[in-house]
């Protein structure tokens, strides 16, 4: 008998990216969320993706485990949590540990960056570290 997998719960849908960004309630949240679209877009060169309810996602990588567990997430991906701003799909680069020295007043976990807020945070840098993610993780 062959083990069942798990299923992704995180899937890409068809739901309004910009109606999302209208059910964040707090207006500062709000605002760096729609600047991060326009950030991300630009530097992708894709157009965003919610990814279940509450991701915005850029471009598509499938991954698979050993374990055979295997799916599909977007290469880079935030989420305007209350709390602040998760950027998914951090590399773990030496390159991307000299920029995040540069990037200003951030958090990071596994494959993960949160700021409070973008006003603390250098863009540019920023805009480096989306880039190396987005190259290093995107199936063309």
């Amino acid at each position: 008998m062959t083990p069942k997998v798990a299923q992704n719960k995180t899937v890409e849908t068809d739901a309004s990216v910009r109606v999302f960004l209208e059910t964040v309630q707090h207006p500062a949240r709000r605002a760096d969320a729609e600047t991060l679209v326009e950030l991300m877009t630009e530097v992708t060169g894709v157009q965003p993706k919610m990814w279940g309810d509450a991701i915005i996602g850029f471009g598509r990588n499938h991954y698979k485990y050993a374990s055979g567990r295997e799916g599909d997430q977007p290469a880079v991906a935030f989420s305007p949590r209350k709390a602040n701003l998760a950027i998914y799909s951090l590399s773990h680069t030496e390159a991307s540990r000299q920029m995040l020295q540069r990037l200003g007043k951030h958090k990071t976990g596994v494959a993960c960056l949160y700021v409070n807020r973008l006003e603390q945070v250098d863009l540019e840098v920023l805009k480096e570290l989306i880039k190396e993610s987005f190259d290093l993780y995107h199936e063309a």
